[in-house]
């Protein structure tokens, strides 16, 4: 058995150094450029009502990003991580198949560099998960039952002591009910073969395995009152009862248009704390954008801190670009890490202050009340049109600027929509017609490139005025 270990995080490094701007053309759409990536982001201070994290803690809760172990070497995203939240989960790397891919041979190197840089930054961690149907290995469900029973018992108990003083909440078990009406539990390999009592075993072994760690039931669609919540509801509420131990259930609380935060949430996630367990928001995110977006994140936030036993909340992922349903654009950083209007609306709702002028970026900051979107629209060898989608926050604006640097050899030739100007290695777009955008409303700009497809150019922080 592996013995724990004192952990001593690595640290993220500094990204490439700036290039220069070679020139500028005349004529007020047309410029070229050259230009190195960009540079690291400045590690700033932020006053602590500033950040989620921070603004999170002085309600006595936590606010969290589920982090994946192969982007912590991304400056922005670790300098993201770091400012903004005191909490992590790991995205796929705790899941069986990652640290036990085949019987009894345990891998923890890539959950063990988020445990540590977590650690390292003074982060709380959530273990996510222990036992769920999906992301097993193949040999699990070959198993008979006698043999299952085993496996499992052996690895939460394994997993969990590995991690034994480090995890302050445990997804034990993870969706084992069905969706719809009937509120039945899920077919699985654990269900099927070892029947409704998996449930309880895998609690009351993964107590023993780590005594002080919050045992969580996690699920989805579970967020208002229906027959699946009603059928977690019944199962926790017999737990507690009889003393199996469990001391939280989480509420993954994936949102969109067709599936909307439901009027109930807040009464939902209270019932079940009036049963004695805490409440934990674990996998939020919300897909859409502008006001509509930023008030589902702020009426998310106001539900947790109205209910006492609610601990925290963790969205799944930072950037857009990194969420496993992008398209949807569900969280609060786009793809280029500016805030978007729905950080604003959770870090207000928290009681913190948007727009702090030391903390970087965000549209709540009367000098930074906008986003910048980056995608390509065309591409083709040695070129492509670039396109930037600029947001306006939670009121209106009369103008925006952002910034653009490519790398080199890539070249801007032509811009449109937009008023280019260079000033050492930036290239600055400028509103022309299109500056003044209601809030929550979009405009964008475009320009094409020659020299290379690659790497996409690096789009700042949106200025409005």
């Amino acid at each position: 058995m592996r013995m724990i270990r004192k952990r001593s995080g690595t640290r993220g490094g500094g990204g490439p150094a700036r290039g220069r701007l070679r020139a500028a053309l005349g004529g007020a759409t047309t410029v070229l450029l050259t230009a190195t990536a960009l540079a690291a982001l400045p590690q700033t201070t932020a006053h602590a009502a500033d950040t989620l994290g921070a603004a999170a803690a002085e309600k006595g809760r936590y606010f969290g990003a589920a982090v994946a172990a192969n982007h912590l070497g991304e400056a922005q995203y670790a300098a993201t991580l770091d400012r903004e939240f005191n909490s992590v989960t790991p995205e796929n790397e705790m899941k069986w198949d990652a640290v036990e891919p085949n019987r009894g041979s345990f891998s923890f190197g890539r959950a063990d560099q988020i445990v540590d840089h977590a650690q390292g930054k003074g982060m709380k961690v959530r273990g996510h998960t222990l036992v769920w149907h999906s992301q097993l290995p193949g040999w699990v469900s070959g198993l008979g039952a006698t043999d299952l029973r085993s496996a499992m018992n052996n690895h939460i108990t394994q997993v969990m002591t590995h991690y034994k003083g480090e995890i302050h909440s445990w997804d034990v078990v993870n969706e084992a009910f069905q969706d719809g009406g009937s509120g039945a539990r899920r077919s699985s390999p654990f269900q099927d073969k070892l029947g409704d009592g998996f449930i309880e075993e895998a609690f009351r072994t993964a107590r023993a395995a780590d005594p002080n760690a919050k045992l969580c039931y996690n699920d989805y669609n579970t967020d208002g009152v229906n027959a699946k919540s009603n059928a977690v509801y019944t199962m926790v509420r017999d737990f507690k009862s009889r003393g199996v131990p469990i001391d939280c259930v989480g509420f993954q609380s994936h949102f969109n248009p067709n599936s909307p935060v439901p009027s109930d949430y807040r009464a939902n996630l209270q019932r079940f704390a009036d049963l004695g367990v805490d409440v934990q928001i674990t996998e939020l995110d919300i897909e859409g954008s502008g006001q509509a977006q930023a008030t589902d994140y702020g009426n998310v936030v106001r539900a947790c801190l109205a209910v006492t036993r609610c601990t925290g909340i963790t969205v799944w992922g930072i950037p857009d670009k990194y969420s496993w349903r992008s398209s949807g654009t569900p969280l609060l950083f786009d793809d280029n890490y500016n805030k978007k209007p729905a950080y604003d609306a959770a870090l207000s709702a928290l009681g913190g202050t948007p727009g702090d002028p030391g903390d970087p970026g965000g549209p709540g900051d009367p000098t930074a009340a906008c986003t910048a979107t980056y995608s390509t629209a065309e591409q083709w060898s040695g070129g492509y049109n670039g396109k930037v989608t600029i947001t306006a926050g939670g009121s209106p604006i009369t103008g925006w600027s952002v910034d653009v640097t490519l790398a080199s050899p890539q070249q801007v030739v032509s811009v449109w929509n937009g008023s280019p100007t260079s000033n050492g290695d930036v290239m600055t777009v400028r509103s022309t017609w299109n500056g003044s955008l209601a809030a929550g409303a979009s405009t964008s700009f475009g320009f094409t490139v020659n020299g290379g497809t690659t790497p996409p150019p690096q789009v700042g922080a949106c200025t409005a005025s």
